[in-house]
């Protein structure tokens, strides 16, 4: 089966991880210094916090953001359910905004439709690596005092209107899953404008221990004193794959130039093909396509992608609404509530794309897809 998605490893990235294995560090050391600082330069100068994945990194967002019971969280349904749901179990309320017809992005007139006093977060995805309006939500979020979250678990390595994805929000959230526009294997990070926020998702992600004595609470008996102010939890990345991260990093102009690539070699194939819709890049961002999300027309996507599968094509469906999942719909979450993510879901079929796709493979993709669609 061609995947839809895989991850790309090089001799310098195994070298990369061997030197680590061969040294003294294999959890908290200098690599993971080292990759957060390189992913702080890339976002605009801005501190990172790794983490064990990426739904580690947005419940520390979300922590960092001081978000529990009683606040409201305004997000889109087209997503993995990781982007709400470490929302939820902090006791936020979410507030679903639909999104724009053609770019699946969550939709600026919806959220200022939605925002009122209570909104703590507006969260936006970046979906299949294409930036969200970030002028238009900033600015409704500024109205009520809220902070921007980016899920950028799609998006590292684009840009909106000039500025790097990392530097589009208050905060904005990576991941580094195999599928992803790079690897550390499982992982993720944070990246906080605000060095104040920064901080406390590092004392969260590391059990939430204090070790600044100029805020100790209690009576230091020795330099070995520590403080819990807060809970937090164990979501420490290693050194093992952050040495990885930091390889990976030095091939992401690579990986986007491919990416871009196999784009334009499906834009071109399939510009003609009857009852397919392909998908569209604003003028304003410069995107690593992390998908290639097309739009299978005339209620034909389940015959389209069981005829791929069978051809041994591993196209996917990214994704279902979030409200769908049972335990939204357990809450009250209705169908019908945002229909422009409802009729995409019924439409997307994602067609393989990474940086070992070969052309060849690309044109394969195309006539399994031209075929079963006749």
């Amino acid at each position: 089966m061609l995947p839809y998605g895989r991850q790309s490893i090089s001799e310098d990235d195994i070298q990369a991880v061997v030197d680590v294995l061969r040294g003294d560090w294999l959890t908290t050391g200098p690599a993971v210094a080292a990759f957060e600082a390189r992913l702080g330069e890339i976002s605009g100068g801005h501190r990172a916090v790794t983490a064990t994945s990426g739904t580690a990194a947005l419940h520390m967002a979300y922590a960092a953001a001081g978000i529990s019971s009683g606040d409201t969280v305004i997000s889109t349904p087209m997503t993995f359910v990781a982007t709400t749901a470490m929302a939820s179990v902090l006791g936020a309320k979410i507030v679903f905004a639909d999104v724009e017809e053609d770019t699946a992005l969550i939709d600026p007139d919806a959220v200022e439709a939605l925002i009122d006093e209570r909104t703590k977060v507006i969260a936006a995805v970046d979906y299949a690596g294409h930036p969200a309006d970030y002028d238009r939500l900033t600015a409704s979020a500024a109205r009520v005092g809220a902070l921007v979250l980016d899920d950028a678990a799609h998006s590292i390595g684009s840009s909106y209107r000039g500025r790097p994805v990392g530097d589009l929000a208050d905060l904005t959230t990576f991941s580094f899953f195999p599928t992803k526009n790079l690897t550390t294997g499982e992982g993720g990070a944070l990246v906080a404008k605000d060095p104040r926020i920064a901080q406390r998702a590092h004392e969260f992600h590391f059990i939430g221990l204090v070790r600044d004595a100029d805020r100790f609470e209690i009576t230091t008996e020795g330099p070995w004193h520590q403080e819990v102010h807060e809970f937090g939890f164990n979501y420490r990345l290693d050194d093992i794959a952050c040495a990885l991260g930091i390889a990976q990093l030095a091939r992401l102009d690579a990986f986007k130039r491919r990416r871009a690539e196999i784009t334009r070699r499906y834009d071109e194939a399939l510009a003609q093909v009857d009852g397919v819709r392909t998908p569209i890049q604003r003028d304003d961002v410069d995107v690593i396509r992390h998908l290639y999300p097309v739009r299978i027309l005339e209620g034909r996507r389940r015959q389209v992608f069981d005829r791929m599968r069978a051809d041994g094509i591993g196209v996917q469906v990214n994704y279902m609404p979030v409200y769908w999942h049972p335990v939204y719909a357990d809450a009250g979450y209705l169908r019908g509530m945002c229909p422009n993510a409802e009729m995409f879901y019924q439409e997307e079929l994602s067609l393989p794309i990474h940086p070992e796709l070969t052309d060849a493979q690309v044109d394969q993709v195309v006539d399994s897809l031209t075929r079963a669609l006749r």
